[in-house]
């Protein structure tokens, strides 16, 4: 998403020194290219995991490309936030648009040289579009809130943090005022009973403290 502030801390670089040294060995075993999510509530830290896994996996000569979940987002984020308050029922999986997603990891497996997808423009609140050039990449991470839930992914990452943890963390990115209000608060409550389901069928779990399970 275009206009968005990622600031990697200690904490995410140790996650994701953990997760690729794990990793490392299986890609690079693979004769073809490797797909991963990171999912977690709003505000856990999986753009900047995401971001540092990339780094370590790219000190290891292994190119990566992200997928960000917020440029799959149906409408751009001041008319998604507008239709949650006119209707609370939209909030969850249905807001994004998992099926492209899935379609862009699969033609990324497929060795596709490149897709066209959409492009977040957050300070213009519209949905723009970019071509994406997928053929010098290894692995494809797709980062966001469902991604536990895309096909066509080899492993997934989960970060076990709720709405309760992250609230420092979204005070800080400080993307918009409307994230910090009272319906905010409705909407992670919804979203966290959505989303905890997702950490059974993760292959690597980030605790609290970003320690790591398997």
């Amino acid at each position: 998403m275009q206009g968005d502030t990622i600031v990697i801390e200690d904490h995410h670089h140790r996650a994701a020194i953990n997760i690729a040294a794990k990793l490392l060995p299986v890609i690079q075993a693979s004769t073809g290219k490797y797909t991963l999510t990171v999912a977690g509530e709003s505000g856990a830290g999986k753009s900047e995991v995401a971001t540092a896994i990339a780094r370590q996996l790219e000190a290891a000569d292994i190119p990566c490309l992200i997928l960000q979940q917020d440029d799959y987002f149906v409408y751009p984020p001041k008319t998604n936030d507008r239709t949650r308050r006119e209707d609370i029922g939209w909030v969850g999986p249905q807001e994004v648009r998992l099926d492209l997603m899935s379609e862009h990891l699969k033609a990324f497996l497929d060795n596709e040289p490149s897709v066209e997808k959409p492009l977040v423009i957050y300070a213009e609140d519209r949905v723009d579009s970019e071509t994406l050039d997928m053929q010098g990449a290894r692995v494809a991470i797709a980062e966001g809130t469902y991604t536990s839930k895309l096909e066509h992914v080899n492993t997934r990452v989960f970060i076990d943090r709720d709405y309760r943890d992250t609230r420092k963390h979204r005070e800080r990115r400080n993307r918009d005022a409307s994230e910090l209000d009272a319906f905010i608060d409705q909407v992670l409550i919804i979203e966290h009973e959505i989303i905890a389901a997702d950490k059974a069928r993760a292959d690597v779990i980030i605790n609290r403290d970003y320690t790591i399970d398997s």
